[in-house]
C-alpha cells in the first residue's frame, strides 16, 4: 500500500521570508523615525510590524500546505 506524498515544509525558506520581512520593515522604521526625530523608535515600531508582517507573509507562502 502507498502513503500519500504531501508538500515539504521548507524551514529555511521560511525564515529566510521571515528575516527579510523584518528587517525591511525594520530599516524602513528607522528611516522614518530619523526624518521625524527618533531613529530607535521608529525602527521599534518597525520591529513590532515586522513580527506581524513577516508571520503574515509566512502564512501566506506555506500556510496552504495539504
Amino acid at each position: 500500500m502507498q502513503g500519500t506524498t504531501s508538500s515539504q515544509f521548507n524551514a529555511a525558506g521560511a525564515g529566510g521570508v521571515l528575516l527579510a520581512v523584518l528587517a525591511g520593515c525594520v530599516g524602513l522604521g528607522a528611516l522614518i523615525g530619523w526624518a521625524v526625530g527618533s531613529g530607535a523608535v521608529g525602527a521599534l515600531f518597525g520591529a513590532v510590524v515586522g513580527i506581524l508582517g513577516g508571520i503574515v507573509a509566512v502564512y501566506a507562502r506555506y500556510g496552504n500546505m495539504s
